[in-house]
């Protein structure tokens, strides 16, 4: 029961890190508003681990580097503390395999938090166009630049924007492309579920 419950824990704590830490790479990905209240929150809360990852892997083009080792750091050092409250054996502690199951991990992460705000742009469209509402100023956009193309491609009928289920089918098809890799690569079904 023990086990069960701190692995319970471990998964939140490190979900929720993760997700703030891989927040802060979309906002400035998608150049968002940085003095949103929100983006305020996220910067602070990421900025004192950033800052340690920052002196050893520097920012390029306009992408934070350090943002998406920092997740990947996190990822595989959870994958690490799971394994050991299930001693799950020595042969699982592979550096390659924990670093190969961490990097598709987070990229699953960033497929679903796409995933969950392009619907909440497609909801939010429907029940509050025009919001001035930070959180859904923020998640427009960090949509934005995932959307754009799509909209490019695909015009809009009378009004009716097709895009976001272009872009759910695309996402779709990484999830599952995801899964499979992580099925090739080995991943145990206790470390898949996180």
């Amino acid at each position: 029961m023990l086990p069960k419950i701190l692995l319970t824990i471990l998964s939140i704590a490190s979900s929720f890190y993760m997700t703030l830490v891989l927040l802060r790479f979309l906002l400035q990905l998608a150049r968002a508003d940085f003095y949103n209240p929100i983006s305020q929150f996220v910067v602070k809360v990421t900025n004192p681990p950033l800052r340690v990852v920052r002196k050893v892997i520097p920012g390029w083009g306009g992408i934070d580097g350090a943002a998406i080792v920092l997740v990947i750091l996190i990822q595989a050092i959870t994958f690490a503390l799971v394994l050991l409250l299930y001693d799950a054996g020595a042969a699982l502690f592979n550096p390659a395999w924990l670093l190969s199951w961490s990097v598709l991990n987070v990229a699953g992460l960033i497929a679903s938090l796409y995933f969950w705000a392009v619907i909440a742009v497609v909801v939010i469209s429907w029940i509050a166009p025009g919001s001035s509402h930070p959180a859904i100023q923020l998640v427009a956009q960090i949509t934005e630049p995932v959307m754009r193309p799509v909209r490019k491609v695909v015009p809009s009928l009378g009004g009716l924007d097709l895009s976001p289920i272009i872009v759910f089918l695309i996402l779709q098809v990484i999830t599952v492309m995801i899964d499979h890799m992580k099925v090739a690569t080995g991943m145990p079904a206790l470390l898949a579920g996180m």
